[in-house]
């Protein structure tokens, strides 16, 4: 599991990030790291690029720490945040870091 303070730091750099999550690659520009009321900590992001079963990309999805391997911060950065973002997303019971 990826731990939070990589994460925030990869969002506090505004990193452009690739893993795996469910076996398949995402690209995603990270906005947000929050425990949700389910008490799972997740990743708030933009997919750019990567696998998606049911949408077409670019959107907005959540994905859990415990999920994601292979974390890979690029060279690329992203200039803030995309429409949509909820830096105030009350679903997190608690939010670590955000954009």
């Amino acid at each position: 599991m990826i731990s939070k303070e990589v994460v925030c730091e990869a969002i506090n750099n505004r990193q452009v990030v690739e893993f795996h999550y469910k076996g398949h690659l995402r690209k995603v520009e990270p906005h947000l790291v929050g425990t949700r009321t389910t008490g799972n900590i997740e990743l708030s992001a933009f997919q750019t690029g990567g696998y998606s079963e049911s949408r077409s990309i670019p959107f907005w999805r959540g994905y859990l720490l415990s999920g994601i391997t292979n974390w890979n911060p690029t060279e690329e950065t992203f200039n803030g945040t995309r429409d949509g973002y909820n830096q105030n997303d009350k679903r997190m019971t608690h939010i670590y870091c955000r954009l």
